[in-house]
Order: C-alpha cells, then sequence, then structure tokens
C-alpha cells in the first residue's frame, strides 16, 4: 500500500460523532488538514480536544452550496454522517439524510476528482437473512453478501443499503471508493445515542437481556482501518469491520463489573418482548424520548448473526483490540464524564 505524498486534506462529514471525531483525531495525528462540517447548534462536545484544528464550515450533507465549498481543494472524503434510529417517527428524516445525503456527496466527489470516497455504511446494509433452522442457530454474514427483502431489515438498513447503491453507481462512473461496514460500533460517546445507549443499559440496572447476540467493534478499530484504507491503493471493495460476536448476556455480564453495577438477569423472551417494545412505544409517545426497545430492534435481536472479519484482517494485516481493554477504556473514560 503506498501513502500519499502530496497535501494531505481529507472532509470528514459526520465529524461532530462518534465515528467522525475518532476518525478525524486519526488523519489529524497522521499529518492530515482536516475539514468539517458543523450546524450553528451542533453539539461539539465529542471533538473539543481538536475542535480548533479542524477546519470548520457551517451546514450539511444536504445543503449543496456548503458542500461545494467545503470540499474544494480536497483529495479525500470520508462520508459518515448518517442518522442511526430505529424510532419510527425518524424513518423520513433517516432516508433523506443517509440517502439524499450520499447521492449529494457521491456527485460532488466525481465532480470535484476526488481520489477517494470512504463510505461508512454498516452490516445492517448487507441484509439479515432468516433460515428454516431454530433462531439459536448463529447466521454468518461475510462481504458476498447480498440484500434481500426481509422483516428483519430495519428501516436504518434500508437507506445504508440504498446509500451503498449511490456509492457503487459513482465507483461505475469512475470514482475510486471503499466501503467500510461497522457492527455495533462501542466507544465514549453520549449516554443516550447509539450504541452507547447499551452501555447505559447496563449502568442503569436494568433487568432483561434479550436472545440473540451481538457483534461489536472498537471506534478505535474502525477509526485505524478506515484510515488505512483511505490513505491505500485499495479500491472498489467492502469490509466488514467487527471484533466479534458474543451473546447479549454475556456481554452485559462483562460490562456490568466496570460501572459496578449488577447484569440484567432476567431473559426478555419472545412473548415478553412483544410487550416491551409496545410499552416503549408508548411510552416515547409522550416523553419525546427514544424508546429503547423499538419492534425492529426487537425482530432483529431474537436472532443470532456471525459477520466475518476474514477479509479486514488478511488486507490490512489488522488484529483488533481485546473486548476487555476495549471495555475498560470506554467505561472508564464514560464513567470521568459523569
Amino acid at each position: 500500500m503506498n501513502e500519499i505524498t502530496e497535501e494531505k486534506k481529507i472532509l470528514i462529514t459526520g465529524i461532530t460523532g462518534l465515528v467522525g471525531s475518532f476518525t478525524a483525531r486519526y488523519f489529524l495525528k497522521s499529518g492530515f488538514n482536516v475539514v468539517g462540517l458543523k450546524r450553528f447548534n451542533s453539539d461539539l462536545s465529542l471533538i473539543q480536544d481538536i475542535e480548533n484544528q479542524v477546519i470548520w464550515y457551517e451546514g450539511d450533507i444536504l445543503d449543496i452550496l456548503v458542500l461545494e465549498k467545503a470540499i474544494e481543494n480536497v483529495s479525500y472524503v470520508v462520508h459518515a454522517a448518517a442518522i442511526v434510529s430505529f424510532a419510527p417517527k425518524d424513518r423520513d428524516k433517516m432516508f433523506k439524510t443517509n440517502v439524499e445525503g450520499t447521492i449529494n456527496m457521491v456527485n460532488l466527489c466525481l465532480e470535484k476528482n476526488i481520489k477517494k470516497l470512504c463510505f461508512i455504511s454498516s452490516v445492517a446494509a448487507l441484509g439479515r437473512k432468516t433460515t428454516n433452522e431454530n433462531i439459536s442457530h448463529v447466521i454468518k454474514i461475510d462481504e458476498k453478501a447480498t440484500w434481500e427483502e426481509n422483516k428483519l431489515n430495519s428501516n436504518y438498513a434500508k437507506t445504508k443499503y440504498l446509500a451503498e447503491m449511490e456509492v457503487w453507481r459513482g465507483q461505475s462512473e469512475g470514482l475510486d471508493c471503499v466501503i467500510v461496514n461497522p457492527s455495533v460500533i462501542l466507544g465514549e460517546a453520549d449516554w443516550n445515542k447509539s450504541s452507547t445507549q447499551l452501555l447505559k443499559y447496563v449502568y442503569d440496572e436494568h433487568k432483561f437481556y434479550p436472545v440473540g447476540n451481538l457483534n461489536y467493534v472498537d471506534v478505535e478499530d474502525l477509526a485505524e482501518c478506515v484510515y488505512k484504507l483511505t490513505v491505500s491503493d485499495i479500491s472498489d471493495e467492502r469490509f466488514i469491520l467487527s471484533a466479534g460476536q458474543m451473546s447479549y448476556k454475556e456481554f452485559f455480564e462483562k460490562v456490568a463489573p466496570k460501572f459496578n453495577k449488577k447484569a440484567p438477569s432476567t431473559l426478555l423472551g419472545n412473548s415478553l418482548t412483544g410487550f416491551v417494545w409496545r410499552l416503549e412505544a408508548f411510552r416515547s409517545f409522550f416523553t419525546g424520548n427514544a424508546p429503547l426497545i423499538t419492534k425492529e430492534t426487537a425482530l432483529s435481536s431474537s436472532h443470532s448473526f456471525e459477520y466475518s472479519n476474514d477479509k479486514i484482517k488478511n488486507a490490512l494485516n489488522f488484529t483488533f483490540r481485546n473486548i476487555d481493554e476495549s471495555l475498560d477504556r470506554i467505561c472508564k473514560n464514560l464513567l470521568q464524564k459523569q
């Protein structure tokens, strides 16, 4: 793999989020000039330490005029901006941001002759297939998986799949690109957002755990892989980024001692799961807070999937961090922020 020798300038969308902030740090550490987008009311808490090192433009990926200015004289783009939600009320907003926003980025990358676009997708975009076997059977998925309509595919999954189609469309029109498909991303972020809610669920000592399993990746591993793939000569490929998988029960039992809390100990069976997601929908309607469990997450957590990481390990000779070491760091940092 050959690293670039010319001026190092990269646009990272979604830079104020978990993935974008850690990715920005990695590129800054490697000598890049980093360009980012922020709204006038953006929460900058995840990038306080690097805020003054970023070249800022005010706007978002739906604002073409701002994007045109931000991408000027940029060589590489990491497109991490997305809405992650399993709440029905967020469906339309999610389709607009995740799909239309990606269309904008691909078109501008083509227009400006960007050297490479790295798109942060999700394992959800690979589709989730069921078998006729018992739900305890582990369904193995790799990069060769093809999308099939299925009740287990959430609206979020559909938006990431459609966004990927736009990236591949750009590739067919001459854009060098690479797609990464991370599993559940573990990192230090807002308690109430995205995958960090799983850690807060344990911290709050909820008593239920779902059947099924969790595939995970440390955000620091994700950022390192994104950097190495972006500056490499690898192009027109996708890579699953997942360090491993374990049952929700085992995961919660690993997290609980880090917070000095009791782990969830009651299995959330199928019948009780149906009751809980309906109760959560009712609570969310009146409080305005995102539901902890939705119909979509209840369906997907009732099956076990295993995402292969062989391709990325072979391509980069990469070794993922140990889950216990990751949780030690993440939980310690989250507690310090409380």
